[in-house]
């Protein structure tokens, strides 16, 4: 009886376990690094000065090909721990070498340029996902 449980739990955990394997390259790392960034603007900065910053960021994926995804929008959480961050911008690459191509790419360059004399404070995460 004990044979015919394990063999049952065996069956029904092998498809999870092969489910997160999938997630995985050959080397056992997550396929997708994200590159997650945090914007706290000045208080000084217009409303329209931020839609620069916005914009400006916004073409990197058309101008640096190392960016396989990027997603981005404003704080809308109702628990007040944003500590004043109020962007989020999301880049995917595929490797650690695509994303520290992107950090040296000029164009990333210029959009420091564009977003430096708005910025207060920045956090960034860059982590392999898991799912």
């Amino acid at each position: 009886m004990k044979f015919l449980i394990l063999s049952f739990v065996f069956l029904f955990t092998l498809p999870t376990a092969m489910q997160s394997q999938s997630n995985l390259t050959s080397t056992n790392k997550p396929k997708n690094l994200r590159h997650v960034v945090l914007f706290k603007f000045k208080d000084a900065s217009s409303a329209e000065d931020i839609k620069k910053v916005e914009t400006a960021f916004g073409v990197l994926p058309s101008k640096i090909s190392q960016i396989k995804g990027y997603e981005w929008g404003t704080n809308n959480s109702p628990e007040n721990h944003n500590e004043g961050f109020t962007h989020s911008f999301v880049l995917t690459f595929t490797s650690e070498a695509d994303r520290d191509a992107y950090l040296i790419h000029p164009e990333h360059k210029a959009f420091g340029k564009v977003l430096g004399p708005h910025l207060d404070k920045v956090l960034v995460i860059d982590f392999w996902a898991m799912n």
